[in-house]
């Protein structure tokens, strides 16, 4: 089995932008900005999941309070997050704790990757968990912690009311300092 990252203009990056159309319950609108796409495969090379990796998001107030963020902070450093934007087990694939597996698979190696495309690292990683669609479990068992809820408010917010359901907030740093370096 292997993670890889999906490269633009491929095959693979076709194969990605289907699987998510098809099945993933958000679909995949266009990737704008710093993003990577990985691509889990079985030893026979059957796709097995995708993991889409995106813009943080520009404000989260549980996120903010977790690193200690202001606001000129969060301006200089949020390009040092990103966001898991997607995250699909294709719905045949039955493999215990393979979710977990495969977020720390990333986890260990998103931000060399993310080095080596953009040109500087990632510290943290952060998700939005829609309960009750999902309980967070493959998130909890690769050690991501859980640090609040969302108001509802959207990406495309208008600012008047909420938009949405709250969701949860997971947060991964990828580095024992990530909260020192993030808030400097």
């Amino acid at each position: 089995m292997g993670l890889q990252p999906v490269a633009e203009d491929t095959s693979e990056a076709g194969l990605f932008q289907f699987l998510l159309q098809r099945y993933h319950y958000l679909g995949l609108r266009n990737c704008v900005g710093e993003n990577l796409k990985y691509l889990a495969r079985d030893r026979q090379g059957r796709p097995l999941a995708c993991l889409l990796f995106g813009s943080a998001a520009w404000k989260a107030a549980a996120r903010d309070r977790w690193i200690g963020w202001s606001g000129e902070q969060r301006a200089r450093h949020l390009r040092l997050l990103t966001n898991n934007t997607r995250f699909l087990i294709l719905p045949w694939v039955r493999v215990p704790h393979l979710a977990s597996h495969l977020l720390g698979q990333v986890a260990a190696r998103l931000s060399a990757d993310w080095q080596h495309k953009y040109g500087h690292p990632i510290y943290l990683l952060e998700s939005f968990v829609e309960p009750p669609r999902f309980a967070g479990t493959c998130y909890r068992a690769a050690g991501w912690a859980q640090v609040g809820l969302t108001t509802g408010r959207t990406r495309n917010d208008d600012g008047c009311k909420p938009r949405a359901a709250p969701k949860a907030l997971y947060l991964k740093a990828l580095r024992a300092d990530a909260r020192r370096r993030l808030a400097s």
